[in-house]
């Protein structure tokens, strides 16, 4: 990249990407109210192609076909947001869609065409699929270290740009440096982002990972085996079972199991989560938001459904 090109993707995320993050969505709710609005228009499948360097790598191949069902009842509901690539077309974001569609086999699909740079394009793929929850935690991570990388984005920038807590960024980064093995089963959905941050720092993640999938063991439980190993113990007391995420009472391990379920919910929300709870089992859930975009996000994710 150019040094006008760097200084430009270094600058756009203040601005320019959730400028044009706002743009798609525009579009798109202009294509859901008037399908002549917002320069949507229909465009063969054949002539669009995905990016090859989409941060996206794996598609769980029910949900494909769970929305190629609702795709060839009911078409394309929010059109695909491409940019003019050579005779053609190229992917900027709705990869997904694009390919439950194929599979749908609609000859044709919505699009929004819009003028971006190789490194706008990238920006957006990375920070659209991290927004929508598209990506898993290790290819979450991966998007956030390739912003930093390339593009000198700061843990704090992207925090505020994906309306998610510093912590969060910094908990996923803290992934990448896991064995790959153990990234790969965070990738195939055998271990989840809790499983797997237990296990930074262990003197063997790998073994761990294994007892894990082996044992059916939950994330506190994990963090305890985690622990054990940490202080170069074996870690033999967990079992299935036994002193789980969900004892939250005083006997149960109390605090340390409340940390544990708090900690699961960050990791959903990308917030800071507290619980508090009484003898009685009566309790309150807080979450910590600190913009209104935070606030929106939260709204949209319990209730399924843009606000």
């Amino acid at each position: 990249m150019s040094d006008a090109g760097t200084r430009r993707a270094r600058g756009s995320l203040g601005r320019g990407l959730n400028a044009l993050l706002g743009d798609v969505a525009q579009d798109e709710r202009e294509a859901g109210d008037a399908p002549s609005r917002g320069g949507v228009r229909m465009i063969p499948v054949s002539a669009i192609a995905p990016h090859p360097e989409q941060p996206r790598r794996h598609f769980d191949e029910a949900a494909l076909d769970e929305l190629a069902a609702s795709i060839a009842e009911r078409g394309v509901i929010q059109p695909i947001i491409v940019r003019p690539h050579g005779h053609d077309y190229q992917i900027v974001a709705g990869e997904r869609r694009w390919r439950a569609a194929q599979r749908a086999r609609l000859h044709e699909v919505p699009v929004v065409v819009r003028e971006y740079s190789d490194s706008e394009t990238l920006q957006i793929a990375l920070l659209e699929n991290i927004q929508r929850q598209d990506l898993n935690a290790i290819e979450e991570a991966r998007a956030y270290q390739r912003l930093i990388d390339e593009f000198g984005h700061t843990q704090d920038a992207l925090a505020r740009a994906v309306h998610k807590s510093r912590s969060h960024v910094a908990n996923l980064l803290r992934l990448l440096d896991l064995p790959e093995e153990v990234q790969s089963r965070v990738v195939s959905g055998t271990l989840t982002m809790g499983h797997a941050r237990a296990m930074v720092g262990a003197d063997d993640p790998v073994a761990l990972a294994d007892q894990v999938a082996d044992r059916g063991l939950s994330v506190r439980q994990t963090e305890k085996l985690a622990s054990s190993d940490k202080r170069g113990g074996v870690g033999t007391s967990t079992r299935p079972g036994s002193g789980g995420a969900r004892a939250m009472g005083p006997a149960s391990g109390g605090s340390a199991d409340i940390a544990a379920l708090e900690n699961q919910l960050a990791d959903l929300l990308g917030l800071k989560v507290h619980i508090s709870f009484n003898e009685d089992g009566r309790g309150s859930i807080t979450l910590d938001y600190s913009s209104l975009e935070q606030l929106d996000m939260v709204c949209q994710r319990l209730s399924g459904e843009r606000i």
